[in-house]
């Protein structure tokens, strides 16, 4: 048993966050094989459909962790199931005020928005 009481041996973590698996490639540089360098129409096209995506994303869980259905949220916001689909699953571009809504009125939070320059 190691001091804690486990049958598991305890590894030495500085020795582990040391070893570098020289095989791992990171994200971005599979990014820039995939997509061009940041600044590449290809990438930024890239960067923007991933954008949506996550905003699609953030409003399901949302609207999930509220234990909402689409149509009820659909209900609350003044639109229809349909296009709160369309929204989360990002076949729909959403304006600013229909997304402010959703987020205000539908779910009860307060959007942010930032801009990084």
């Amino acid at each position: 048993m190691n001091p804690k009481g486990s049958r598991i041996p305890i590894k030495n973590k500085n020795k582990m966050s040391k070893t570098k698996n020289k095989n791992l490639t990171s994200l971005s540089d599979i990014l820039d094989k995939e997509y061009g360098k940041k600044g590449t129409k290809k990438r930024d096209d890239f960067e923007k459909g991933f954008e949506e995506f996550k905003l699609g994303i953030l409003i399901q869980r949302a609207r999930l962790e509220k234990g909402l259905t689409q149509e009820q949220l659909a209900e609350k916001c003044g639109t229809n199931k349909g296009y709160i689909s369309k929204v989360e699953n990002n076949i729909k571009d959403v304006r600013l005020s229909t997304l402010q809504k959703i987020v205000e009125i539908g779910l009860g939070g307060k959007l942010q928005l930032g801009i990084n320059l």
